[in-house]
């Protein structure tokens, strides 16, 4: 397989499931990097930060250092940075406040623990992964809908890849349930397959998209965001899909990345 300048990693079912690293992923995103390619990682896990994704990373082997992670909450960050948006109403985990209030944005319903609850108004929903979701959080963000209030998604992911093939609910369904009540669809989705983050890597990086591989799991979410943008893609069955579509290019796991051909 070619070798490329920069490699986009999703993380979830692609170098790892839950806290378990897939077998062969590490070294061989060690082997790509030691070979003088560029290595980015892109998740659209909201929950965390990004101090947080790269001690996970380098404690499995990885290569990693903070401005080698993009993620859905530091995409929305820079969203709202664009768009002067210095105010949300947030259904989401404390990484996600976190995140939003180190880029210079309130967070009405969150606490100094960053922890959200419902309490709170603005003109923005951000709606991410949140293990503390109630009916209360969501009747609270359904007001601010209603009053006319601009509905952001982090990722619309119906579930999320855990350790010896189990599957938890992802934040697609908390932004169902939001989207349901609120009788409208997100105005717009950060993550994948939005291409919004991989234009952000790209220009950050200085590559153009045919020379910026993505690999991920999901071909519908981790692959079209590249697509969209004319970046080649690589599927990996070692995640939630476990046959390519017809034309996809793909290998069983990571090594196939190294593959001559």
């Amino acid at each position: 397989m070619r070798r490329y300048p920069l490699y986009v990693f999703d993380l979830d079912g692609t170098l790892y499931r839950g806290d378990e690293p897939i077998p062969h992923a590490a070294e061989t995103v060690r082997r790509l990097a030691a070979e003088g390619s560029a290595v980015r990682y892109f998740t659209n896990n909201s929950g965390q930060t990004r101090e947080f994704f790269t001690r996970k990373l380098l404690s499995m082997g990885f290569p990693c250092e903070p401005h080698m992670v993009h993620s859905t909450a530091t995409g929305l960050a820079a969203l709202c940075r664009e768009r002067g948006v210095d105010r949300v109403f947030c259904v989401g985990e404390p990484g996600l406040v976190r995140t939003l209030r180190e880029s210079g944005v309130e967070v009405a319903n969150a606490d100094r623990r960053h922890r959200v609850w419902p309490l709170g108004e603005a003109d923005t929903v951000v709606v991410g992964i949140c293990r503390t979701f109630s009916y209360a959080l969501l009747d609270a963000a359904l007001q601010c809908l209603l009053r006319g209030a601009r509905f952001w998604a982090t990722n619309t992911d119906a579930t999320y890849p855990l350790e010896e093939g189990r599957l938890e609910p992802g934040a697609g369904s908390l932004v169902a349930a939001v989207a349901t009540c609120a009788g409208r669809q997100p105005d717009l989705v950060v993550g994948k397959p939005s291409p919004l983050i991989v234009g952000q890597i790209l220009r950050e990086a200085g590559v153009p998209p045919e020379d910026a591989l993505l690999v991920g799991d999901r071909p519908e979410t981790d692959l079209e965001c590249g697509r969209t943008l004319g970046c080649p893609t690589c599927l990996v069955l070692t995640g939630v899909t476990s046959h390519p579509p017809e034309g996809q290019p793909f290998c069983e796991d990571l090594r196939g990345l190294l593959a001559k051909g």
